[in-house]
């Protein structure tokens, strides 16, 4: 009885639906940024890639 009087602490069911649309914004604007980050870091990774390469090519090349 005790967990579930705890439990009622957390969830809130509002009656007026108006009230998920600041939640519901704010859930896509961090959404756009983790898929912007991810997409930043892939990109980022690439570069790195080709320049270790680069780099490993030019030590062949030196051997």
């Amino acid at each position: 009885m005790f967990l579930i009087n705890v439990l009622n602490l957390f969830l809130y069911f509002p009656e007026d639906k108006s009230e998920y649309w600041g939640a519901g914004i704010t859930s896509l604007i961090f959404l756009i940024a983790c898929i912007l980050t991810m997409r930043l870091i892939i990109s980022h990774s690439k570069k790195e890639l080709e320049k270790a390469k680069e780099l490993e090519e030019k030590l062949k090349n030196e051997q």
